[in-house]
């Protein structure tokens, strides 16, 4: 296609502005800007300024700034550009991208694109016209570019090493998956300012609709590559349970620069508290394995610490884990525990032939064995952080563009089950039953 150039609508996340934190070959350095004048603008703005004057590897972004009402009329109707940026409120996000793709223009959009199943319907609309019109409308899903996340699923998919995969039971799934953020925290070296509308369950979406998503993306992605998921006969959900993160009025100043509630967050307000709905459990089966995921948020983390993520995935021969925590120094690191303590030296066996054939790919691997835990040691190179992730699915998205029949028929699929599942078992909490 002729030279890509972005238009970046209503940034009102953070993500918006990491999708431009490195230059890339064949996009255009202009991107127009559709938003209001306000806060969420302005953010913006300044962290693309700071990519520009940065020291090192500065960007060379020029901007074409949109300051109005109808931000989105306008770029619709205008269209300087062949690309949608969007992340910001969830609500009207899925809204945005079917207009977008149906007024001929390519979607890159952070997640979450949908928030309640109603909204399932949409989508499916947007993927098949995208698909109709030789378009790219893709998620950004950043987890797939873990190097943890990447290797992992190399072993899943190992029978010497894993076996198959193990089904289990609600009480002993055969993934489970947990992530734990922070509300207050730094990006890009700066204290994050989030919008009070953040904090908004209709705008922002519970924690299993919000980065939920991801954690519900990596379970196919990891089990059964390259195969697109039937939403209607492979998924079944089970379980879900909802609660909140209480926030005082101190902490909400601290998060957002404001001092007091807006309206629109009464309802979620009780002894002048915020109660933030963010903590999200499911429980389902995917084409009959259980799944448990638990997704969680506190305010802040303590000095030294940060997000969490542990991911384990159950075999017939041995456990393949990812875990985040103190132990690891709070960086992600992969491990193989065998099943069968006898098995320990097979599994070591097949763990050294697999590594040994991701040379080509990934050299400087290596295995440390840890008392009963086999490690698989990661060369520093390769953890290049939550934010360049940004890049890499940026890069990737802009692979499909050159020939959007690139684009796997999988996603489809499973980007469908993805959100039927987040949306749904947000419902199924909110319920306060099982299925």
């Amino acid at each position: 296609m002729a030279e890509v150039r972005l238009m970046t609508l209503d940034p009102g996340h953070f993500h918006a502005a990491l999708v431009q934190k490195e230059m890339y070959a064949g996009v255009s350095p202009r991107v127009d800007v559709y938003a209001p004048l306000a806060p969420d603008l302005l953010a913006h703005l300044s962290r693309i300024a700071a990519f520009n004057t940065r020291a090192a590897s500065p960007t060379a972004w020029e901007l074409e700034i949109h300051a109005g009402p109808d931000s989105e009329a306008r770029l619709l109707k205008e269209r300087p550009g062949n690309v949608v940026v969007l992340s910001g409120k969830n609500d009207r996000k899925m809204a945005r991208i079917h207009a977008a793709v149906n007024a001929g223009l390519n979607v890159l959009a952070d997640k979450p694109w949908v928030l309640t199943p109603d909204q399932l319907p949409m989508l499916e609309e947007a993927l098949d016209t995208a698909e109709r019109k030789g378009l790219v409308a893709l998620d950004i899903m950043t987890e797939r570019h873990e190097i943890t996340s990447l290797l992992q699923r190399e072993l899943v998919n190992d029978r010497e090493v894993f076996g198959e995969p193990v089904t289990g039971s609600e009480r002993e799934p055969g993934v489970f998956m947990e992530s734990v953020h922070y509300l207050c925290k730094l990006v890009a070296g700066q204290p994050l300012r989030r919008p009070p509308w953040f904090f908004d369950v209709r705008q922002q979406g519970e924690g299993l609709t919000d980065v939920g998503t991801h954690l519900v993306d990596l379970v196919p992605w990891m089990l059964f590559p390259g195969q697109g998921i039937d939403q209607h006969k492979e998924v079944e959900l089970r379980t879900a349970k909802r609660w909140p993160t209480v926030m005082s009025r101190t902490d909400f100043q601290r998060v957002t620069g404001e001092s007091e509630f807006p309206a629109y967050l009464r309802p979620q307000i009780e002894h002048d508290k915020l109660n933030y709905f963010c903590n999200t459990q499911v429980g389902y089966k995917l084409r009959g394995i259980h799944v448990r995921l638990n997704i969680l948020w506190d305010f802040e983390a303590s000095a030294g610490s940060g997000d969490t993520h542990l991911a384990v995935f159950r075999g017939t021969r041995a456990r393949v884990e990812v875990r985040q925590g103190k132990e690891q120094n709070f960086r992600p690191e992969l491990y193989v525990v065998a099943n069968d303590p006898g098995q320990r030296p097979a599994t070591h066996a097949a763990l050294d032939r697999k590594v040994r054939s991701l040379a080509g790919l990934y050299p400087g691997l290596g295995i440390v064995q840890t008392g009963v835990e086999l490690q698989v040691t990661i060369p520093d190179s390769y953890r290049i952080g939550h934010e360049a992730h940004f890049a890499q699915v940026t890069g990737q998205f802009l692979q499909y563009l050159k020939d959007p029949r690139s684009l796997p028929v999988w996603e489809k699929a499973n980007m469908l089950a993805k959100y039927a599942v987040t949306t749904r078992g947000v419902e199924l909490s909110q319920e306060g039953r099982s299925a």
